[in-house]
């Protein structure tokens, strides 16, 4: 049975679907601890919708805590890289000094950036990613999305279990957050491939962890709108969508919210799809 007011871990929660996980657990009882991480910016930054998204990123999780914390729920900030094997026992030292033991693992934040397995004499014109952005796949862009978007997962997902097993709790739960695209992503090949090794850690996970009280899911968002989508963009994504319209941070919200209830205690090793139909 899920504890009273348990601490829920959220990273990439300073904004987008993140921010809207936490907030969806704090109306649910938990109480979210939102890591988050600010990357430096860059002059690309301002090629995607005008410089929007990149607001999005760089804020910190004063709002997303305000928020909770007006649901009733405790909750805290974390600035943290996930990209550095260090932080991630550390985030869980220091939610447990502030508002107790992690009985939750949401696993949002991402890296990405737009490369590509093709020349650049060969690349089709395309709408996304724009041309600008993207690049021919090289050992740093692989190396940096599997960082955050796979070790990470690994790590976070251990550290978690460690602790876990230490304090002999009974209930926990892990989602972690993918793309349709993980079987394979033209332009976005690096991330693709990523979201792929997520998956498959977090069934590994469902099997290992399940004998200690411990639920592992996967959420695939669509085209989810956390400022990267421009307004010629929107209309596109929503053609290809069953409900005719892109997603908002909300709609991938409460499905992790759903597998964090008592009525999901049955489900786990699941890839739910929460695209509205794209990914269909």
């Amino acid at each position: 049975m899920r504890p009273q007011h348990p601490v829920a871990l959220v990273t990439g929660g300073n904004h987008g679907i993140g921010a809207a996980v936490a907030v969806a657990l704090a109306r649910d009882g938990f109480d979210p601890v939102i890591a988050y991480f600010r990357p430096a910016e860059t002059d690309s930054d301002h090629t995607i919708n005008d410089g929007i998204y990149a607001v999005q990123r760089h804020r910190d999780a004063s709002d997303v805590v305000r928020q909770c914390i007006a649901l009733g729920a405790r909750a805290v900030q974390i600035e943290a890289d996930l990209s550095d094997a260090e932080t991630i026992p550390q985030i869980f030292d220091s939610a447990e000094a502030q508002i107790g033991p992690v009985f939750a693992l949401v696993h949002n934040a991402a890296a990405w950036e737009a490369d590509t397995l093709a020349p650049s004499a060969v690349r089709a014109a395309q709408s996304w990613p724009p041309p600008e952005l993207i690049s021919t796949v090289t050992a740093e862009s692989i190396d940096r999305h599997f960082a955050v978007n796979s070790r990470a997962t690994a790590l976070l997902i251990a550290e978690f279990a460690r602790r876990h097993v230490a304090r002999s709790a009974d209930w926990g739960r892990i989602v972690t957050l993918s793309t349709g695209g993980a079987s394979g992503f033209p332009g976005e090949v690096s991330y693709g491939a990523s979201k792929a090794a997520l998956e498959s850690y977090t069934r590994a996970a469902a099997a290992e962890l399940g004998p200690f009280g411990i639920t592992a899911n996967i959420v695939s968002p669509g085209p989810t709108q956390t400022g990267w989508i421009t307004p010629e963009l929107e209309p596109h994504l929503a053609g290809q969508t069953a409900l005719r319209r892109i997603g908002r941070p909300e709609d991938v919200a409460d499905v992790v919210a759903l597998l964090m209830r008592d009525e999901a205690r049955w489900m786990t090793g699941q890839r739910l799809d929460a695209s509205g139909g794209f990914n269909l």
